[in-house]
């Protein structure tokens, strides 16, 4: 199932300081289409950095580039982490002030954008808004226009005429803000293109640019990223014939575009391709795809294990003034240490409904070149309300699983794992195996076990939704693997090849619980232990990783274990109150 995306590590990098604020005031005319490549406002125009700026959150762009508006803070989690249904103002984007102090209201002076609401998230509901507002001259700021919550629609054209005298100051500012309930469905708004000037008048509602759109698509069949050395060693199977980039022309009329590309490799600088001086017509309001064959490979690292970065830069434009910089878009293509389907952006949560007695199982499929060593595996997981970091899991390696005709055919386990998130490189928690798994060349299934009665049920792991078709996912509620029918990619990314630092994680014995359990491990007896008198009333099940009740019963001082075999175990602790404490123990 799919759920609203309530972390973006991304997010929360883009909140660190890159560069000064800009001290001067902004000048008319002013024009943000949001194009660039870094996450957050550019500081010479915005004053906060609360809203998203990406190129995977849009649906049929403007220009390569929108300001998303979300339910999360600029610590990039939700803003009331307790309350999933909480109504509040959310994200804003500030303008840097501009001095109309010389300007007057028959100088027509309008602002202009686009939004659109849902995008790639989900549809902000009736009580949520998104709103415009302008700073008057005595400091309060004033709402000039508003639209509630509604589902996914076309980018759509706002003009907003400046004609009272009380913004014609040397101060003014406007503001975008969301209204939005937390945690309901994500309440996602995009904004784009916005232009501010005078001498314009309500007519003026024409595009005229040649702009990028699209991210361009990845010179790989299928992976979005995988070590080059198991690249190299099929590079004809891991290739694509073609690669390809989109430019719309927002003119009136017809354009002479031109179109080409270059390439290289980034930590040598090598060129690996050119292609330019492409001309052709492109008709008004019309998209257009770029297609190019891809350029052979013969490009050789300084070892097997070197990271390679293959640079793709795209353009198409014309001689005539315009925004130049949405000409042009850039695709990188990692070759690193692990392997993925997905983008690096997660837009959604991907989640199981799982049942309360049995296990809860993803499985993603990948395929190696060649032989190779699994050494570990980088996840993103999505925040949840209130947050997962007590939930734990498994991780299984298979060689093959149990769908259409096969069998689980398990290379390696290992337990357990509690869920973590970062806001480091990647935006992914690296996790190491406690042996490395030498791998043949073939396919494999990395799974995340989610243990019966484990307090994990419904695990958020990021989405990257771009990846439509593309995610090789599978899973098990009922003991019995079925095909995903969510399309995307489940943001799980095998570790191979050399060894590497797992990310640090909180010790499970500092995890806030209210209550406490020892001896463990334990060969007979176990005992609870609260800040709270432990009542009467508080009742416990012994419960295995298979999610089978073994024993139950009220609590009087201690509980046995005696007769259990050695492994691992959960006792579920039930004490009249509406939550459920899961504890993991350990039979010698």
């Amino acid at each position: 199932m799919v759920a609203p995306l309530d972390h973006n590590c991304l997010q929360y990098q883009r909140h660190q300081p890159t560069a000064p604020l800009k001290t001067t005031l902004n000048s008319l005319p002013f024009f943000e289409d949001f194009t660039g490549n870094t996450p957050y406002p550019d500081p010479t125009k915005w004053l906060d950095k609360s809203v998203y700026i990406n190129n995977t959150m849009g649906i049929d762009v403007i220009s390569r580039g929108v300001a998303t508006f979300d339910a999360l803070n600029a610590r990039s989690i939700p803003y009331d982490p307790t309350n999933p249904y909480a109504l509040l103002y959310a994200d804003s984007l500030t303008s840097i002030p501009f001095d109309l102090s010389t300007y007057f209201p028959n100088d027509s002076l309008y602002l202009s954008f686009f939004y659109q609401p849902q995008g790639n998230g989900f549809a902000p509901e009736t009580q949520d808004s998104f709103m415009l507002f302008f700073k008057a001259s005595n400091g309060l700021w004033k709402r000039v226009w508003a639209v509630p919550g509604i589902p996914l629609q076309p980018f759509e054209q706002v003009m907003i005429a400046v004609t009272d005298t009380t913004y014609f100051h040397s101060n003014f500012q406007f503001r975008f803000i969301n209204k939005a309930s937390i945690n309901i469905n994500d309440d996602v708004w995009n904004l784009d293109y916005i232009r501010f000037d005078a001498n314009r008048n309500p007519a003026d509602t024409l595009v005229k640019d040649i702009a990028t759109t699209l991210p361009p698509s990845p010179i790989l069949n299928d992976y979005t990223a995988l070590p080059y050395r198991q690249f190299a060693a099929d590079i004809n199977k891991e290739l694509r014939t073609q690669h390809a980039f989109t430019a719309h022309n927002r003119y009136s009329t017809l354009q002479s575009v031109t179109s080409g590309y270059q390439a290289r490799e980034i930590s040598t600088g090598t060129p690996l391709a050119a292609v330019s001086g492409s001309s052709g017509n492109l008709p008004p309001y019309t998209a257009q795809i770029y297609s190019f064959p891809v350029y052979p490979i013969s490009f050789t690292p300084s070892n097997n294990y070197s990271k390679v970065i293959f640079e793709n830069t795209y353009y198409a434009g014309i001689v005539a003034p315009e925004n130049k910089i949405n000409d042009t878009v850039i695709h990188q293509q990692v070759f690193d240490n692990y392997l993925a389907y997905d983008d690096g952006t997660a837009e959604k949560s991907y989640f199981i409904k799982q049942t309360a007695t049995l296990p809860a199982k993803v499985a993603i499929e990948y395929h190696l070149n060649q032989p190779d060593t699994l050494r570990g595996f980088a996840i993103y997981f999505g925040r949840q309300v209130p947050v997962a970091t007590s939930k734990f899991f498994t991780v299984n390696v298979f060689k093959d699983i149990a769908y259409n005709g096969g069998s689980d055919v398990k290379l390696y386990e290992q337990q357990l794992y509690f869920t973590a998130y970062t806001d480091e490189v990647n935006k992914f928690w690296y996790y190491k195996f406690n042996d490395p798994i030498p791998l043949s060349a073939g396919s494999f299934y990395l799974s995340i076990i989610q243990p019966a009665f484990s307090g994990s049920d419904s695990l958020y792991y990021g989405l990257d939704v771009n990846r439509v078709g593309s995610n090789h996912a599978y899973y098990s509620v009922y003991n019995k693997w079925e095909s995903s029918t969510v399309s995307g990619a489940i943001m799980l990314r095998p570790l191979i090849g050399n060894d590497f630092i797992a990310s640090a994680i909180k010790d499970v014995s500092t995890i806030e619980k209210p209550y406490i359990l020892y001896p463990n491990p334990v060969s007979s007896q176990l005992y609870l232990q609260s800040q709270q008198p432990i009542g009467n009333k508080v009742h416990y099940e012994v419960v295995d990783l298979q999610g089978r009740v073994l024993r139950k019963g009220k609590y009087h001082e201690s509980i046995s274990v005696e007769g259990l075999t050695t492994g691992v175990y959960f006792i579920r602790i039930f004490d009249g109150t509406k939550a459920t404490t899961t504890l993991r123990f350990v039979k010698e």
